[in-house]
């Protein structure tokens, strides 16, 4: 997400957030914090809400209604938004001092840094709060604040197809030199089967970054979160994932093929190897696609262990002066979310998995293989998104993947983007 310029924000924080359809202003300038409700007398709360999926659009609805039904004195509305859009239109709505009241979205750490959210204790009752795993919150935590609450995640493992990889006479890869040569064998094997699986797109090209890069002992921060994006360990893996589209071992367009893309080739049996979500098997179920795979650990490079990339969403509430009946309201729509049975059926929706310890031990009663994965994003490393740079890092490694399957340098392009995070 693009930084806000600070006279900008210096401005609009002087004019005062105008929350849930606006507040009055009073005779000696100053904001006075909204209404408790509208003109019908409702607190009114707004939300703004990431789409998922092809289902996230008709569980909110049903969801708005079943709340309503409950709390007939709160007006919830909430907007549904692409990710492709939401950043653009959240941005907007900022510039415009017209912020929602709730945010459901992946990054945090800009908009704390100017001023505009609540900690999370503020707008989350006690009892919810507690529900969420620590390590989840500690992604969330800034100068020993926690300033956003887990929405669901998700982890990355190994899929291939059993049939393509027993016909091709090779065993799962469990190191770059093993991934190697069966992609080797694969491509001798059906010249027509894309070996492996790249997204390098504006999608997912930070985690590509993040497979390659911490499977081979490195990272985007060291151990005391400086960045570290031009070490050599760094250069060494991503020479290594563009290395394998050069043999042609991987789809022919990792710049614009998204994972999305690259499940329906796997389904339909055209990719053999790639790295992806848990909520694969949702999508391929869904989809309607049939094919004999298994997961295994990501490969790895010099007896590092494998480690599998945890990806989490967020919940964060604006600073919009609320009154205390307004907080309650808030604490209200929370409680209601992660209400366990009713939490359990948002994660399952579209293959995700949960942020609640309560939520994990009910998922993993339900399904044995939901269990495993509950094990995996307990263990799982996390893009640093607590950091402000991080808008900045997450485009700026998409761009030198991009420039490098166009041919550019990779330490080169790797040294320039360090310079201008570390500046």
């Amino acid at each position: 997400m693009k930084k806000f310029a600070a006279l900008f924000l210096t401005l609009v924080m002087m004019c005062g957030l105008v929350a849930c359809g606006g507040g009055d202003t009073a005779s000696d300038g100053k904001e006075e914090s909204k209404d408790d409700g509208g003109s019908d007398g409702k607190i009114e709360l707004n939300v703004i809400a990431a789409q998922y999926g092809q289902n996230t659009n008709s569980w909110w609805e049903g969801f708005v209604k079943d709340f309503t039904a409950e709390h007939s004195d709160i007006d919830l509305n909430v907007e549904v938004v692409s990710w492709n859009d939401i950043y653009t239109v959240v941005n907007t709505r900022i510039s415009n001092n017209d912020a929602p009241d709730i945010l459901n979205i992946d990054v945090f750490a800009n908009y704390q840094a100017d001023g505009l959210l609540l900690p999370a204790e503020d707008f989350v009752s006690k009892e919810t709060y507690d529900k969420m795993y620590p390590a989840f919150l500690e992604q969330s935590n800034v100068d020993g604040t926690i300033w956003a609450i887990p929405d669901l995640a998700s982890a990355r493992a190994l899929y291939y197809n059993a049939d393509i990889l027993k016909d091709a006479g090779v065993e799962v890869p469990t190191t770059w030199d093993e991934l190697t040569e069966a992609c080797k064998a694969i491509k001798a094997h059906d010249s027509k089967i894309y070996p492996w699986g790249i997204d390098m797109t504006t999608d997912e090209g930070q985690a590509a970054f993040a497979y390659y890069t911490w499977n081979n002992g490195g990272g985007f921060v060291d151990e005391d979160g400086n960045w570290t994006l031009n070490s050599d360990k760094n250069v060494e893996a991503i020479e290594y994932a563009i290395n394998l589209v050069n043999e042609g071992y991987t789809n022919s367009d990792p710049a614009n093929d998204t994972r999305y893309d690259l499940q329906d080739m796997f389904g339909a049996g055209q990719v053999a190897m790639m790295i992806g979500p848990n909520s694969i098997p949702t999508y391929i179920a869904d989809g309607g696609y049939s094919v004999n795979y298994a997961v295994a650990p990501i490969p790895t490079n010099g007896g590092v262990d494998s480690v599998s990339a945890g990806v989490m969403d967020r919940f964060m509430c604006f600073d919009n002066e609320y009154s205390d009946a307004e907080m309650e309201a808030i604490k209200t729509f929370f409680d209601f979310f992660y209400e366990d049975a009713r939490y359990s059926e948002w994660v399952l929706m579209e293959g995700f998995l949960p942020a609640t310890s309560t939520g994990g031990e009910i998922l993993a009663k339900e399904d044995e293989s939901m269990a495993s994965w509950v094990d995996i994003v307990g263990s799982c490393n996390f893009y640093p998104t607590a950091k402000t740079e991080w808008d900045d890092v997450k485009q700026g490694v998409i761009n030198v993947e991009q420039q490098a399957l166009l041919g550019g340098n990779v330490k080169e392009l790797l040294d320039e983007l360090q310079a201008e995070i570390a500046e």
